[in-house]
């Protein structure tokens, strides 16, 4: 299994993952992919709708200087070049071999410390509570989306700006079903209002 690092991505874990006893363990569960996909594309999607409207600007800029329907119909294609650009950069997290591990079928630990996603008893990733953006709460479990990882130093200036801009989403879903109790689930709620994801912490 691999654990993220400061940059986003991934390294190999060597040693065992000591189980704390407090520790809020769940069922196993996986995160289709199909279900990735709809949930992060909506999010995205919902935040950035208003950017699809620039290269449809753009595209029709030239019309104000020489009016036809050509430039009408190289602004929408524009705006769908760029819709499909970035859902396939949505698309491909399900496909790189960084976060594959996020698919797999996982058991979780929450505790105070850390949130651990265990494979099997001896291989886990684990992840810091500060590593959580921010957790919402749906009809049928949680959401916990992890923060956009630190950016590499050298990367200045368009590129950056782009990295920043067209971060992709990636959470872990937690549903209802897999907690070993309702009081497990309960106080994995709780846990979250303390640490202020969820409102009334």
């Amino acid at each position: 299994m691999q654990l993220p690092n400061q940059r986003g991505g991934y390294r190999q874990q060597q040693q065992q993952q000591a189980a704390s006893p407090l520790a809020i363990r769940t069922k196993k569960h996986q995160l289709d992919t199909d279900t990735y996909t709809k949930l992060a594309m909506a999010r995205v999607w919902r935040r950035e709708w208003w950017y699809a409207l620039i290269p449809f600007a753009v595209g029709l800029l030239p019309a104000l200087i020489w009016p036809s329907w050509w430039w009408l119909s190289g602004a929408l294609l524009l705006t769908l070049l760029y819709v499909l650009f970035r859902s396939a950069q949505v698309t491909g997290v399900t496909q790189v071999e960084q976060t594959k591990p996020l698919f797999e079928k996982l058991s979780y630990e929450f505790d105070n410390k850390q949130v651990v996603l265990r494979r099997n008893d001896k291989e886990g990733m684990r992840l810091t509570w500060d590593m959580i953006g921010n957790v919402k709460r749906e009809a049928d479990g949680y959401l916990l989306s992890l923060k956009a990882p630190e950016m590499p130093q050298d990367l200045k200036g368009w590129r950056l700006w782009m990295a920043k801009t067209f971060d992709t989403p990636i959470f872990i879903q937690v549903p209802d079903r897999i907690f070993n109790s309702p009081n497990d689930q309960k106080l994995f709620d709780a846990m979250l209002r303390r640490k202020n994801l969820l409102p009334g912490g």
